[in-house]
């Protein structure tokens, strides 16, 4: 049986702004992932196992043009397979679901064909699957997950990848779920229409996004953990400007710091999904316990070099 994962991400910082032109920080989360599996069949189905949908040869779905996008870059035909995808990514919530599975499926369809599932390869068409859904996104999703690396993301320049520390790190960010589907789409769109109404007003705050954005780099490269946090936490007053933030978000970020945080902010789309804080190791578990009174529903921590904590 043929098999593929893909991995979820999170936004370290400038979300939004990215949209713009402005630098954004995203990380790969390595233990959460989606997963293709595939058997042979008489024909080409995809069954989305967590949706309960079967897609044919015959249906209007960006994962079934993705697959003739990824095959016929491979000079192949669609395969004969019957694909079965599921996820451990919550959907909606800034974890990058929608293009971990497309990710996934595009490896396995790699793999069917016998050829490595190279990343410059399925960049492309993962990325024009996520338009489908979020109109303009920005292509962070689709870039860090395909590589499976950090990576410091300007739209339009070549990709630049991070490279952390290695060996074990004193910090963990903790990701904590507020249980609010936002879909990305709905916020990025909000964002362009208060941008195109106040471009004055905005352009400020979107240019101190990047900003935040360049120090984040440097502030990663050395692991310095203090300016870490305390750049996280401007990051989300200025994502609160932008009206993306939400009652629920803000009081995750405010009990994250209660309990001794470096520093905290929604991740992603925000209105919604996801919201992470940086804190040192040994804070995991009190920081998770307030988070949990704050009112989050699930939560999980991992390592700024991808193992779980």
């Amino acid at each position: 049986m043929l098999e593929s994962s893909a991995c979820a991400k999170i936004i370290l910082c400038g979300e939004h702004a990215v949209v713009y032109g402005q630098p954004a920080i995203a990380l790969p989360v390595h233990s959460l992932r989606a997963h293709a599996t595939a058997a042979p069949a008489a024909a080409l189905t995809i069954t989305l196992a967590d949706m309960g949908e079967t897609l044919t040869a015959a249906s209007d779905s960006p994962l079934l043009r993705l697959a003739e996008e990824v095959c016929t870059a491979l000079a192949v035909p669609l395969p004969a397979l019957a694909i079965t995808v599921r996820s451990a990514i919550p959907i909606a919530s800034g974890l990058g679901s929608g293009a971990a599975i497309a990710t996934a499926l595009a490896r396995l369809l790699c793999a069917a064909a016998g050829r490595a599932p190279e990343p410059d390869l399925i960049n492309s068409p993962v990325y024009r699957s996520e338009a489908y859904y979020h109109g303009t996104p920005s292509g962070i999703d689709n870039t860090v997950i395909v590589y499976e690396q950090p990576v410091y993301f300007v739209r339009g320049q070549p990709l630049q990848r991070l490279s952390l520390p290695a060996g074990p790190v004193a910090a963990r960010l903790i990701v904590a779920d507020t249980g609010v589907v936002a879909p990305t789409h709905l916020s990025v769109g909000d964002v362009r229409r208060l941008y195109e109404a106040h471009p004055a007003q905005l352009q400020p705050v979107l240019a101190a996004i990047g900003d935040l954005s360049r120090q984040m780099r440097d502030s990663l490269a050395a692991l310095a953990l203090e300016p870490m946090g305390a750049l996280l936490t401007r990051n989300h007053a200025l994502l609160q400007q932008l009206t993306v933030s939400s009652p629920a978000l803000d009081a995750l970020v405010a009990a994250a710091l209660a309990a001794g945080a470096y520093g905290a902010k929604l991740s992603g789309g925000g209105r919604g999904g996801n919201m992470i804080a940086l804190v040192d190791a040994a804070a995991v578990d009190t920081v998770t316990a307030a988070l949990r009174a704050a009112g989050a529903v699930r939560t999980f921590a991992f390592s700024l070099t991808g193992n779980v904590s």
